[in-house]
Order: structure tokens, then C-alpha cells, then sequence
């Protein structure tokens, strides 16, 4: 418990925070596994409630963002900007960087497996890190922390390699008036720290493409980047 003490001090220094140690913010670094092993704690004594407002928390704060920075942007290419900074990938960037893996409360079995450096943990630890942060001090805070953290991926609107085929898919299908798009895990392997996923994308029951990848949400837009790719094929012809 001394560990995230130091850490939220190192927040409050680098951020100018101003947070104290409460149960919000031991709530947002202890795993389940951690309470399986302790039952001292109530079973919602974990991240999980935070991580889901932490990400509503998210999305709202960087959506204020972007209507005010980009008003040249149409909705379509805000929500693709949007996309690409709350994800994975970003989320772990910057957990790692601010050591979040170091103060996580983790199950012996769960530590021993990798957990503390698996991707999918790790973003949800930001989130319900921002959760935390949200309950105890507000969204004007929260905004203040992703000035320095998120909010520098954004840099101006041309910086975005980033192409979301989940929702380029949607609007050629709607376009087109193809019928309607679902997407299915079929397949996931491999241990828990360090998960393959494989997905499809159906349109009216017809499989159009499949994709695999580290995480759910990647593995369908690949799934969507290749049924994209053969509609617009088939249309040629």
C-alpha cells in the first residue's frame, strides 16, 4: 500500500494533482485475483466498476477535446480520431510510462503468469485509474492529466494513421445498402498474459472476412479492413 503512496505522490509532483490516498485509487490498481486471495475485501473491491467509468469518463473528455480543436472535422472524422486514441495500444503506452505495472495488486497465481505486463490489464488500469481520479476530483482534473498524457497523441488531424474499418465498413454497408454487419470471436488461444484473437464480420448471416490479432477490438477491424476490401472487389465485376 506504501508503493501507491509513492506513486500518487509522483502523480501530484508531475501533474499537480493534488490527490490523496483513498480507497478509490486502491480500488483502481487491485485486480480480482487479489481479492480472491484476500477475503477480507468485498468482491467490488477491484478495478472493474472504475475501469467502466473511467472509460465513459474517457470518451467524454477527449470527445470536448476534439469539438473544440477540430471544428472543421465532421462527426465521422472526429469519432475516427477518437478511435484511435482511446485504444489499446495508447492506453498501454502510457500506463507503462507512468509505471502503473509497478503498483498493481495482483493474485499469486495472476503474477506469476505475466499479468502485470499483460496489454489488456494494463489499459484497463488507466481507465479505471481515470475513474478514480473522475469520482474524486472531477472531470476539469481528469482533463488536466490527459493534457499531458493523451491529449499529445493529438497533435492536428493529419498526424492519424490510423483508419477505422469498423466504421468505414458501416458506411459503405449503409451506403450501399449491403444489410446488416456483426462481428464474432471464433477463436482464442494462448496463455491468459498473452492472448491471440480471431474474429469475423458477417453481413445477413455471410462471412466476409476474418482477422487476427492481440486484442479483440484489432482482430475485428482486420476482420472489417478485409470484408472491405472484397466488397469493394466484387463491385468492380
Amino acid at each position: 500500500m506504501k508503493k501507491l503512496q509513492n506513486l500518487l505522490n509522483t502523480l501530484n509532483k508531475e501533474f499537480n494533482l493534488d490527490i490523496a490516498y483513498k480507497k478509490e485509487y486502491i480500488m483502481a490498481f487491485t485486480h480480482s485475483s487479489y481479492i480472491n486471495e484476500n477475503k477480507k475485501l468485498s468482491k467490488n473491491d477491484n478495478y472493474e466498476r472504475l475501469e467502466f467509468l473511467g472509460d465513459a469518463t474517457l470518451e467524454i473528455a477527449i470527445s470536448d477535446y476534439l469539438y473544440n480543436k477540430f471544428p472543421e472535422l465532421s462527426e465521422g472524422e472526429l469519432t475516427k480520431i477518437r478511435a484511435s486514441i482511446v485504444c489499446e495500444p495508447t492506453l498501454v503506452k502510457y500506463a507503462l510510462q507512468l509505471k502503473f505495472n509497478d503498483y498493481i495488486f495482483l493474485g499469486k497465481g495472476e503474477e506469476k503468469i505475466g499479468g502485470r505486463e499483460r496489454p489488456a490489464l494494463l489499459a484497463d488500469i488507466f481507465e479505471s485509474f481515470i475513474g478514480a481520479l473522475y469520482l474524486d476530483k472531477g472531470l476539469e482534473v481528469v482533463k488536466m492529466f490527459l493534457k499531458d498524457t493523451l491529449f499529445a497523441e493529438i497533435k492536428d488531424n493529419t498526424d492519424f494513421g490510423f483508419i477505422d474499418y469498423k466504421t468505414d465498413l458501416q458506411e459503405y454497408a449503409s451506403k450501399e445498402k449491403i444489410g446488416n454487419i456483426s462481428y464474432h470471436l471464433i477463436d482464442d488461444s494462448g496463455p491468459s498474459h498473452n492472448k491471440i484473437f480471431t474474429s469475423c464480420v458477417t453481413i445477413d448471416n455471410n462471412k466476409f472476412g476474418t482477422g487476427t490479432a492481440k486484442s479483440k477490438k484489432e482482430s475485428e477491424q482486420l476482420a472489417a479492413k478485409e470484408a472491405l476490401n472484397r466488397l469493394k472487389y466484387f463491385k468492380e465485376f
